[in-house]
C-alpha cells in the first residue's frame, strides 16, 4: 500500500514537470485591470471625443515607432538607435484621420503627480521626432474644469497648417489649372483656299 502511494506521488510530481516542460516553464501570473484607463485619461477623452466630433478617430497611448519610420537615407546605425529609442517613448493619444488613418497630432496630457510627475518635462527626443515627421504636438496640463471649447480650440491651433494645406488642396480641385496655349502662331496642316487654287 505504501509503494502505492509512493509511485501514485512520484507520477505526480514526473506529471508536473512535464507541464511545464510543455509550456516552457511560462507562468501568466496575470489579472484584469478595473479599467484601461486612469480617471484623468477617461475625462479626457470624454472631452478630446466631444471636441473633434466626428472628423477624427481616437488612438491612445500609441509607442513612437507605431507612428514614425525611419527615412531610407539615415544611416543603419542611426536608424537602429533612433528606433530603440522611438520604442521606449509612448504618447497618450493621437488623432488620425477617419478614412485613411493618417495621424494628424499628437496629445500628451502632462500632469504633476508624485515626486517627479507625469511628462512635465518636454521630452526633446519626441519633440524633435515629431517635428521632423510633420506631426503637431499638444500638451494639456491637466486640471479639473476643462470645457469642451477649451480643448477644441487648443487642437484647432495646433491643427491651422493641415488647415491651411487642405484648404489649397480644396482650391486646386476645383480651379483646374488653365491649359497652356502656344506661344507662337502654328501653321495649319489644311491648305489655304490660294494655296488650293495655285496648286
Amino acid at each position: 500500500m505504501e509503494l502505492a502511494i509512493v509511485l501514485f506521488m512520484l507520477l505526480i510530481v514526473v506529471a508536473i514537470g512535464a507541464l511545464k516542460l510543455v509550456d516552457h516553464g511560462v507562468s501568466f501570473p496575470f489579472r484584469k485591470k478595473p479599467q484601461l484607463f486612469t480617471q484623468v485619461e477617461h475625462t479626457f477623452i470624454n472631452l478630446l471625443e466631444q471636441a473633434v466630433g466626428r472628423e477624427f478617430r481616437i488612438v491612445s497611448r500609441v509607442r513612437l515607432n507605431d507612428l514614425l519610420a525611419v527615412r531610407t537615407s539615415a544611416n543603419k546605425r542611426q536608424a537602429r538607435q533612433a528606433l530603440l529609442r522611438a520604442g521606449s517613448k509612448q504618447l497618450d493619444f493621437v488623432l488620425c484621420r477617419r478614412d485613411d488613418m493618417t495621424p494628424v497630432l499628437a496629445i500628451d496630457l502632462v500632469h504633476k503627480q508624485g515626486k517627479d510627475g507625469y511628462k512635465t518635462q518636454r521630452d526633446w527626443f519626441v519633440t524633435g521626432a515629431l517635428d521632423a515627421a510633420g506631426i503637431p504636438h499638444a500638451r494639456f496640463k491637466v486640471k479639473s474644469g476643462y470645457s469642451v471649447e477649451e480643448v477644441r480650440e487648443c487642437v484647432e491651433t495646433k491643427l491651422l497648417p493641415l488647415r491651411k494645406q487642405q484648404a489649397k488642396l480644396d482650391a486646386s480641385k476645383m480651379n483646374p489649372p488653365a491649359p497652356t496655349r502656344p506661344t507662337r502662331p502654328v501653321r495649319s496642316s489644311r491648305q489655304t483656299a490660294g494655296q488650293q487654287v495655285a496648286a
